[in-house]
C-alpha cells in the first residue's frame, strides 16, 4: 500500500508539473495576450505586445539573467534586438522566471541588466507567468517571431553554437529576422529551443 501511495503521488506530481506548461504556439498562430500589460522595470512603465508591434514584424524573446545559455547568447540577443528594432521589427524581451526560485531575476536586477547591456528594447517582467504559458515557452532563451501580419513564422533557438560565437554556422534567428524584415518567409520556421527551463511558480 505504501509503495502504491508513493507511485500515485509521483504520478500526480508529474501531471501537475506538465500542466504548468502548454504546447508551444504553432507556426501561423497569432500573438497571444497581445493586450496584456507587462511592466518594464527599466522605466517603470507598462507595455503590451500590441503596442510593441513593428511595421515589419515582432519578436518576443523569453530570456533571463542567470541561465548559462541565456548569458552565453546575451550579447548576440541584444545586438539582434537593438539592430532589428531599427529595421521595423518590434522587439520585447520577456523574463518569466519566478524570482523566489531564480534569485537573479528580480525586477531590480532586470533593470540593472537592461542598463548594463544598453538594451534599446523593453525587457519586461511576466509576473504571473501567463505570457510564458500562453506562448508555450519552456526554456531561456526561446524566440517567437511574427511577420507584419501577426502570424508566427519562426520559433526556436538563436543559432547553433551558444558557447563559441566565432564558430556559429547557422544563424537561425538572424536569418529569420532578415527574411521577415524583407517581407519574406524564413527558410527555417522552427528549431529546437535550447536552454534552462523557465522557473515556474510551484503549485501548492
Amino acid at each position: 500500500m505504501k509503495t502504491a501511495t508513493v507511485v500515485t503521488a509521483f504520478v500526480l506530481l508529474a501531471h501537475t508539473a506538465q500542466a504548468q506548461e502548454s504546447k508551444p504556439l504553432a507556426l501561423g498562430a497569432t500573438t497571444p495576450l497581445a493586450t496584456a500589460k507587462l511592466k518594464n522595470p527599466a522605466d517603470g512603465k507598462t507595455i503590451t505586445l500590441a503596442e510593441a508591434k513593428g511595421a515589419k514584424g515582432t519578436l518576443v524573446l523569453f530570456t533571463c539573467n542567470n541561465c548559462p545559455f541565456a548569458k552565453a547568447w546575451e550579447e548576440r540577443i541584444v545586438e539582434l534586438a537593438n539592430g532589428y528594432s531599427k529595421k521595423g521589427i518590434g522587439v520585447v524581451l520577456v523574463n518569466s522566471n519566478d524570482p523566489s526560485i531564480a534569485k537573479a531575476d528580480t525586477p531590480e536586477l532586470i533593470k540593472a541588466r537592461h542598463q548594463e547591456r544598453a538594451m534599446a528594447v523593453p525587457y519586461v517582467v511576466d509576473e504571473n507567468q501567463a505570457m510564458a504559458r500562453a506562448f508555450g515557452a519552456t526554456v531561456t532563451p526561446e524566440a517567437f517571431l511574427f511577420d507584419k501580419g501577426g502570424k508566427l513564422v519562426y520559433h526556436g533557438t538563436i543559432d547553433d553554437n551558444h558557447k563559441q560565437p566565432d564558430q556559429v554556422s547557422k544563424r537561425y534567428l538572424k536569418d529569420a529576422l532578415d527574411a521577415v524584415s524583407s517581407g519574406k518567409a524564413p527558410a527555417v520556421g522552427e528549431t529546437k529551443g535550447i536552454g534552462c527551463g523557465i522557473k515556474f511558480k510551484k503549485v501548492s
